[in-house]
């Protein structure tokens, strides 16, 4: 690709940053409308959990052979029908008849999702040769991904209240046409030159493996753990941890380099990835439940009352990044432990009537984790490995992050469903508390474990000259929650 001018860049990283407006902000908004899908389609505890789930269950499963897609065809090619595919399922979602109508919708959503962000980073990438440049332009990426959680329950809440939950899907389309336009007139198609095989199925055990363990979790708390629907997709699962082992160690272009999964940095990135956004989709599935259910609070309200976590997120990320880029992983890790663990411990005091200081203390707190856990854990990923290796590393550890946001979600709604006020105010509220005082311990036992593993990694990274800059390029890269 030729050398573009500095005005078209930005116009690239505009259009790419759109791509991650939109995804992320689906996070956030959808679970601020649960309440009102609830409501309207008189939609159980499971509906719920998959209709936040079938979107992050999709982003994990395809995130690798989505890249490997863009790399082949085309990155510019595959940007745009992945942003006309997201705006195909927000038009399905908004359009959706029943609560099975909206899970299908929200899957075609997730699989357009999965061309976006991985695809626009490689276009960020690619634009931005230069390391200092490139380190910038990432972080400005990231940084547009931590504004879009803080406004997602604020914006999310607003349309809810002002318009209904449909207008939270609508309100894409506009984007997207935006987005199709800004990639087909200033983003320049690049390719990658050397291309991965496709893996069919390593990609279908994948699939079997995730969706049979959140189909089960899921199931679980609908039909309980003896049901053939619970036991069964979970007995898949396990059948698949094995079988995929073995067909990826046999071939020579896998889809899950397995020789990644002996590096302990990688292994213990991997699942602080996992215990981090199972957190806080659990955290995220709960509160919402909390604040509109038992508390009676307005879409706009507790949107309101969520936005510390997304404030915040913006403050620290680049501050965590830099930290992480001079003294290495340990300090972040610490305090994203410990106030992921306080934020749990605390959430176990509240009942229907807390005052409201204090869940934004809780929050708060989450906030704190949130920005100050993921350039950590995505620097570790890739230590001491090469760059072509340690690109596979950081999108292993995107997958960790999806994966663990569907099962946080799966579980937590397993918790809860069993509440008679998960589904009912009506009870004022205690069942509901004392139900997710396993949410929150949930939460406690997460932060301890980023915490242990964060402390036991290296205070500073050494590696060799220039490792520090290095260190700190890929720390800013890896600003993105997701």
């Amino acid at each position: 690709m030729s050398e573009l001018g500095g005005r078209r860049k930005q116009l690239v990283l505009a259009v790419c940053c759109v791509s991650m407006v939109m995804v992320v902000l689906d996070i956030t908004v959808v679970n601020v409308a649960l309440p009102s899908v609830r409501r309207e389609f008189r939609a159980s505890v499971s509906a719920l959990q998959w209709t936040v789930d079938a979107y992050t269950l999709v982003l994990a499963a395809f995130l690798l052979p989505a890249g490997a897609a863009a790399d082949r065809w085309g990155r510019r090619r595959v940007f745009m029908v992945g942003l006309a595919l997201f705006g195909l399922g927000s038009a399905l979602c908004a359009l959706a008849p029943g609560a099975g109508a909206l899970v299908g919708a929200r899957a075609v959503q997730a699989a357009g999702g999965t061309m976006l962000n991985p695809v626009a980073m490689a276009i960020v990438a690619t634009t931005f040769p230069g390391r200092e440049e490139r380190a910038r332009a990432v972080g400005v990426f990231g940084s547009v991904s931590g504004l879009s959680l803080a406004l997602g329950p604020v914006l999310g809440g607003a349309l809810v209240d002002a318009l209904g939950w449909r207008a939270v899907f609508w309100v894409n389309l506009p984007v997207v046409a935006a987005g199709l336009a800004g990639a087909a007139r200033w983003v320049p198609e690049s390719r990658a030159a050397r291309v991965r095989r496709f893996d069919p199925v390593g990609q279908l055990l994948v699939v079997v493996l995730l969706g049979g363990v959140v189909f089960g979790l899921i199931g679980a708390g609908r039909d309980g753990w003896s049901a053939p629907v619970v036991w069964g997709p979970l007995a898949a699962a396990a059948v698949a941890v094995p079988v995929l082992g073995r067909w990826e160690s046999r071939r020579a272009d896998p889809l899950l380099e397995l020789g990644l999964l002996r590096s302990v940095p990688v292994v213990s990135a991997l699942v602080m990835a996992f215990a981090a956004l199972c957190a806080f989709g659990a955290f995220l599935f709960a509160v919402t439940l909390y604040l509109q259910g038992v508390r009676g609070m307005s879409a706009l309200r507790a949107g309101l009352c969520l936005a510390p976590v997304g404030v915040l997120i913006v403050l620290l990320s680049p501050w965590t990044g830099r930290v992480v880029g001079r003294r290495g992983t340990r300090l972040p890790l610490l305090v994203s432990g410990a106030a992921l663990a306080s934020a749990g411990v605390l959430l176990l005091l509240i009942g229907p009537g807390t005052p409201v200081p204090v869940l934004l203390a809780s929050f708060a707190l989450v906030g704190v984790f949130q920005g100050t856990v993921n350039p950590p854990v995505t620097t570790t990923a890739v230590a001491g490995l090469p760059v072509s290796m340690a690109a596979l590393a950081s999108a292993l550890a995107s997958a960790a992050r999806q994966t663990g946001s569907a099962v946080g979600v799966a579980v937590a709604g397993t918790m809860l469903a069993g509440s008679a006020a998960a589904s009912s105010a009506a009870a004022g509220g205690a069942a509901f508390t004392s139900a997710a005082h396993g949410v929150w311990w949930l939460l406690v036992a997460a932060g301890v474990l980023i915490a242990l593993l964060g402390g036991a990694g290296p205070g500073r990274r050494s590696s060799g000259p220039g490792g520090g800059r290095q260190a700190e390029a890929r720390a800013q890269s890896a600003q993105s929650p997701r």
